[in-house]
């Protein structure tokens, strides 16, 4: 897939379309273990989690902005992003989808996918195979 055709407009689409537009860009990238999580009915903070591996802090300061740019162009709104200065963990939060961008000791740190580990895991295999 190509990049234009990542960029279309989901000002009105729903949290699962968003989440999985946020895993396509990702996917695009050299990270590991790329998860999106269906948590709507284990909180009332959001409906998806999106969280991925990057291999150094620029990677994760890059990547954090250029999802925050994406889905601007696509008409998502970003209601705040905490922890990019810092390099090591990047929090987006779209309202109905959180991503989560972290360098490998901050997520085993975390460990937000035993933390959630009841929630409902998406299968990425469509995503994946297309950046093969």
């Amino acid at each position: 897939m190509t990049e234009q055709a990542k960029i279309r407009d989901l000002s009105t689409a729903g949290s699962s379309d968003i989440a999985h537009s946020i895993a396509e860009i990702l996917n695009g990238h050299k990270i590991k273990d790329l998860t999106v999580l269906r948590v709507d009915d284990k909180t009332v903070l959001t409906d998806y989690f999106v969280i991925c591996t990057c291999s150094s802090s620029t990677q994760v300061r890059a990547l954090a902005a250029e999802i925050e740019y994406k889905m601007s162009l696509c008409g998502v709104k970003m209601w705040n992003m905490d922890g990019y200065g810092e390099g090591n963990w990047a929090v987006i939060d779209f309202g109905c989808v959180m991503v989560h961008i972290f360098s490998r000791e901050t997520r085993d740190f975390y460990k937000l996918d035993k933390l959630w580990a009841d929630a409902e895991k998406i299968d990425l295999t469509s995503i994946q195979n297309e950046s093969d």
